[in-house]
């Protein structure tokens, strides 16, 4: 494959968009590599984003193109969403009213469990070591309303009992907007709120616990978050970007896997992003599937007890992410491109599972008549807390197919 310098072209033009989660891996900041990319195999039609992440592409591009935006991830669709459908409707709630609504649940909340603690006291580490534990025991309170799901598996956890409540409290106020536009514009910004309130490094994989007191001094600043604050702080950003009528480019947003997602396309562009190492997204992001779902999962349990990170234990595993199987899952990938009759651009790094060389003999393989050339940049690949190393430099590549 050829090797081609990072050049920026005219056609499609990266747009501003508000962020709503921490995501590891995150194209955003060097979106307008990958719109570069785009931009030389995309002619028209539409762009398919088959593994949609956190939305970034569609919020950069969605009122320029038709998206079709994919992930086996339910969280995913609902940012696709957000960015490519919500437009203001005359009956979008205010922030302020949402909230309002959602604090009489939290103070029903309030009144029937003990889970106030006022975290501005600068506690000692015993105390709130001993707080801790007792939040984190309401995983075995009974319940008897239906919107108690992350105080009972969550508090004491990632978020405090009490930002629990408001979680579980805004998202019972967001499902009667449900079948409304903008229902997924309200999960969007809660995501953010969660994001920006968990005391963990950016993911959901596992929470700290108080060893030391340095660490407990670090997890206090983000016990004392509001997640009020960053609610309506996201809710009002995302108000002033909206468009005041739909975009009218007949967007689709699907959950599902790759291969299903591909059947469904046909011409256009596809920009593939496939996970690059061997740890499974699932794993890091399963409060925010678990939010979207709200459907009281079984818990992952070893050795007879609920795991630490409280996953799902329904959790995908990717393909693009086992080492067996990676050859094949490209494999795969590239026969569904083929059979879509699409142009492809694939991003991928250094420092992935299957090396850049692998990736172009299976191109040559499975797509003979196409063309096939590289396009790489440096970048610093966020790890949110993975390794020691929160950043590490890798080469992103594009491989444009077409």
């Amino acid at each position: 494959m050829n090797q081609l310098a990072f050049a920026p072209t005219k056609g499609l033009a990266q747009q501003n968009y508000p962020h709503f989660i921490k995501y590891m891996g995150s194209k955003s900041k060097i979106m307008d590599f990958v719109v570069d990319g785009l931009n030389q195999v995309h002619d028209g039609g539409a762009v398919c984003d088959l593994f949609a992440g956190s939305g970034s592409l569609a919020g950069a591009i969605g009122r320029q193109a038709s998206i079709v935006s994919n992930d086996i991830q339910a969280y995913s669709a609902v940012i696709a969403d957000t960015y490519l459908n919500a437009w203001l409707h005359p009956r979008m709630p205010k922030g302020e009213d949402i909230i309002a609504r959602a604090e009489r649940l939290v103070g029903k909340r309030r009144i029937e469990l003990p889970i106030e603690f006022d975290f501005s006291l600068s506690p000692s580490r015993d105390d709130f070591l001993l707080v801790e534990k007792k939040h984190q025991l309401l995983i075995e309170q009974e319940f008897d309303d239906d919107w108690h799901l992350f105080i009972k598996n969550y508090s004491g956890t990632w978020w405090s009992a009490e930002q629990c409540a408001w979680i579980d409290a805004i998202r019972a106020v967001a499902e009667d907007y449900r079948e409304t536009p903008f229902f997924n514009a309200i999960l969007s910004c809660l995501m953010y709120a969660m994001a920006y309130t968990s005391q963990g490094t950016g993911h959901y994989a596992q929470f700290r616990d108080a060893k030391t007191d340095s660490s407990l001094k670090d997890i206090l600043i983000y016990r004392r978050r509001s997640i009020t604050f960053y609610f309506l702080k996201k809710y009002h950003e995302l108000l002033a970007w909206l468009p005041r009528e739909p975009s009218g480019l007949n967007h689709r947003v699907m959950t599902g896997d790759f291969g299903d997602c591909l059947e469904a396309f046909e011409g256009g562009t596809i920009y593939a992003d496939p996970p690059y190492c061997f740890v499974h997204y699932s794993r890091f992001y399963h409060a925010l599937e678990t939010l979207v779902l709200y459907d009281y999962p079984e818990l992952q349990v070893k050795n007879g007890k609920i795991v630490k990170g409280r996953y799902r234990d329904d959790r995908h595993q990717s393909p693009f992410c086992i080492r067996s199987q990676v050859r094949e899952a490209f494999s795969s990938m590239l026969e569904g491109v083929k059979a879509s009759g699409s142009k492809l651009v694939l991003s991928y790094s250094n420092t992935g599972m299957i090396s850049i060389e692998e990736i172009g003999d299976l191109v040559a393989e499975h797509l003979p008549a196409m063309k096939a050339e590289v396009l790489t940049t440096d970048h610093q690949h966020m790890t949110l807390g993975r390794q020691k190393d929160r950043h590490r430099e890798v080469k992103e590549c594009l491989v444009l197919v077409k």
